[in-house]
């Protein structure tokens, strides 16, 4: 992969993150009922800097959880090497909760689907919406995000990464070609 571009930086990434909290609390009316699940692992770090925007807004604690896909994923089989699975963190009843899921980057939609699948297994929430920093378009699946950072259209020899400080020490989002 050769970086091409750097499309947010840290105040960007920053920026981003404290709209789409202030827009999810907007469209659900407040905090009440409200509930965060990111999908490994850096939706998991987005919803935690989301709560603690919540927390900022609204001085409400909003539960907060972490959903791991892996055994869910339709191209398990395909995957090279062995699957990771990583555990799943949701310590709150979902039902009949509006439920946030959030990634980082909205693609194909199959990610989602997988989470969507696998939150099943938890209960039936009120609602689900969806909130992605990046999405970058190229849908397979009939998904869309309620919530997005930054859209951004890419080239299907692109992809995007997204770097957070909790795992890679920096605040960015880069576009870099596939050789």
């Amino acid at each position: 992969m050769q970086i091409k571009a750097k499309i947010m930086d840290t105040e960007a990434v920053e920026r981003a993150i404290t709209r789409i909290a202030h827009e999810i609390i907007e469209k659900n009316k407040g905090t009440e009922g409200l509930c965060l699940v990111g999908i490994r692992n850096r939706g998991v770090h987005i919803a935690s800097r989301l709560a603690a925007c919540v927390k900022k807004i609204e001085n409400a604690v909003v539960p907060t959880g972490a959903l791991d896909i892996t055994l869910y994923r339709d191209d398990l089989a395909c995957a090279s090497g062995r699957a990771v699975v990583r555990k799943t963190e949701i310590d709150f009843d979902i039902n009949n909760k509006n439920l946030v899921l959030v990634d980082d980057v909205l693609y194909t939609g199959r990610t989602i689907r997988a989470a969507l699948d696998a939150l099943s297994d938890f209960g039936r929430p009120r609602s689900i919406q969806l909130a992605v920093l990046v999405d970058r378009g190229h849908r397979e699946l009939p998904i869309r995000a309620d919530f997005v950072g930054k859209n951004i259209p890419t080239a299907c020899n692109e992809s995007v990464e997204v770097r957070l400080k909790e795992s890679d020490q920096v605040d960015e989002v880069l576009i870099a070609v596939k050789e």
